[in-house]
């Protein structure tokens, strides 16, 4: 199958997955339900779950034991995007084209509706068709990625350094928690399904961890070309913003060059597997070469 093809059919099989594992609106608290389907459904490049799918494929492993981690660390992320997006934090209106959930609900019901998608994540793994040990290293894979020395450590950087510029290394860390460890975790939820041997976990964390540092340095270029019609949220926040990125620290050619390393790097990581890790190595080109 074509490499466009099979991702429309795992995004196809994670919308199907999410929308089953997301209760309805018409079932009490009919609020926060709608809240929770209008943060997940709809809408995003669902890069993460496609991860899960593709990893899982340098395996064999079947399909349909990947649609559980694969909505897992989607229904971790949105709940990511919906608080990163309250008032608090990032305070942006526009997520993937739409009103943010606090907007188009209210603050409090937007605090619920992430914590709902965190804790309803977790719970579709623990209920997963797959060997209790499996299911268990992707609740530490996932957990591991999510907290304080993942994404809500990357967003606490964040925070710390508003108004400051930071240096290199303190960038690459803050994002390597805050975007890069979920990244990882996608790839390795994948590789725990299929039992991967020591050595290709270690190269699949390698290129995922390039992949995530490329994918916050084209989201950083982006910001700056890119439009808020075509990006589907806010353009040029982080120059509004005084916040250190690869662009401001490097220049653009400088982010670029850095981009296409990264890019050089992905590729090695892959290399031993073959054809099976096609769907992996069209991701990563995705991240460098992508326009929203």
């Amino acid at each position: 199958m074509a490499t466009e093809a099979r991702f429309a059919a795992w995004a196809a099989r994670t919308e199907a997955t999410l929308d089953q594992a997301l209760p309805s609106p018409d079932q009490a608290p009919g609020r926060l339900h709608a809240a929770m389907r209008h943060a997940v459904l709809g809408g995003g490049k669902r890069m993460r779950p496609l991860l899960v799918y593709a990893a899982g494929a340098v395996s064999g492993v079947q399909e349909a034991m990947l649609d559980a981690p694969a909505a897992a660390v989607e229904l971790i992320h949105a709940y990511s995007l919906v608080h990163d997006d309250l008032p608090a934090m990032d305070d942006d209106d526009l997520r993937r084209g739409r009103p943010t959930v606090h907007v188009a609900f209210d603050e409090a019901t937007a605090i619920l509706a992430g914590d709902a998608l965190q804790t309803r994540a977790f719970e579709v793994l623990a209920q997963a068709p797959a060997d209790a040990d499996i299911r268990l290293a992707w609740v530490q894979a996932l957990a591991g990625a999510s907290g304080v020395a993942g994404m809500c450590g990357g967003q606490a950087l964040d925070i710390d350094a508003t108004g400051r510029q930071q240096s290199l290394e303190e960038l690459a860390r803050m994002h390597a928690w805050k975007t890069g460890a979920l990244i990882r975790a996608a790839v390795r939820l994948g590789a725990l399904a299929g039992r991967a041997a020591p050595d290709v976990v270690e190269r699949l964390d390698g290129f995922a961890s390039s992949l995530g540092l490329a994918f916050q340095i084209r989201d950083d270029i982006l910001d700056v070309e890119g439009s808020s019609e075509q990006l589907g949220k806010t353009a040029g926040k982080d120059a509004a913003q005084s916040k250190s990125t690869y662009p401001a620290l490097l220049g653009m050619d400088g982010a670029k060059a850095r981009l296409n390393e990264l890019d050089a790097s992905m590729r090695e990581a892959l290399s031993p597997f073959g054809e099976a890790a096609d769907a992996l190595r069209a991701l990563g080109e995705l991240a460098v070469r992508r326009d929203h």
